[in-house]
């Protein structure tokens, strides 16, 4: 009987509602539709490339014997630690010259990149060109750029550091320039009607409300480049891949998990700092500005 009076019910609100029930059933197709190209389109991509399922049975049990092996470790008290940890204190030292010349450099390009700030007819090629300057450079992957440096000026941290300087400018400069028009024009507009010259209006209006997205940005992109600069030391420009590379080479994936181990121990370690970093300079913490009991 229950079940007789809810059908019931649904019949009659569909009755009452039609317009909203057709709309339900125009989603639902949709999202038929959607699940049905994106299944099409994984067969489609197993058939044309020629992967079979006995490849993918294959390789799904190669991986499980790497797990095993990665957390089966033998032989510990002769690992060459002092080794390890010198190629990953050359990976973090690698990361924080990379990206923090890569921030000083990019903070100004992305002011001429930012359309709020070339506004003017004249300005506006300038920030175009900029912009492109910044596709370019970001638009190259960092193992690309290691490469390049690595043939420029030979293997070692330096072709390293170089790579993340190149990459981060790009991309950094294009989120800062973006973090700069994302702002309220209101202010910029009070210190102009003062007399503010442009450079205090850009410094005191735009760059001091883009700022938590400045410092937010840059401190990420240091926890990221912690992870990519490990495959630096693949192509020879220095740090903890190179360890990696050995190791792999000759299937020690026991030390290739305690190296991963340690790396996200660092970059936990960083996002905690981070975190007290952006609490302390954009959060901020409440000045009481009255405090009852005191005359």
């Amino acid at each position: 009987m229950i079940g007789i009076a809810n059908s019931e019910n649904i019949a009659v609100m569909k009755t009452q509602h039609q317009a909203l029930f057709s709309a339900q059933q125009r989603y639902l197709r949709r999202v038929g539709i959607i699940a049905g190209a994106i299944l099409l389109y994984y067969v489609l991509f197993f058939w044309m490339f020629g992967i079979s399922w006995a490849q993918i049975i294959t390789g799904s049990e190669q991986i499980g014997r790497y797990f095993v092996r990665m957390f089966v470790w033998h032989d510990v008290a002769n690992w060459p630690f002092a080794y390890y940890f010198s190629q990953i204190f050359i990976t973090l030292a690698i990361v924080f010259s990379g990206t923090l010349t890569a921030t000083v450099i990019a903070l100004p390009l992305s002011f001429l990149a930012a359309r709020n700030v070339m506004s003017s007819r004249g300005l506006r090629p300038i920030a175009s060109v900029v912009r492109r300057i910044l596709d370019v450079l970001r638009g190259i992957d960092m193992a690309i750029w290691g490469l390049i440096f690595v043939r420029a000026v030979g293997m070692g941290p330096l072709a390293g550091v170089l790579a993340i300087i190149v990459q981060d400018v790009g991309l950094l400069g294009k989120l800062y320039a973006e973090g700069h028009e994302a702002v309220d024009k209101n202010p910029n507009r009070g210190l102009a009607a003062v007399g503010a010259r442009p450079v205090q209006r850009h410094r005191f209006a735009i760059f001091t409300q883009s700022f938590p997205a400045f410092l937010a940005l840059s401190l990420y992109q240091l926890e990221s480049n912690t992870r990519s600069a490990s495959v630096l030391g693949f192509v020879g420009a220095g740090g903890v891949g190179l360890v990696y590379a050995e190791n792999m080479r000759l299937w020690n994936w026991d030390v290739v998990m305690f190296i991963t181990l340690v790396l996200v121990a660092v970059v936990m370690t960083m996002d905690v700092l981070s975190a007290k970093l952006r609490k302390r300079y954009i959060t901020g913490e409440q000045i009481p500005l009255f405090e009852a009991g005191k005359k």
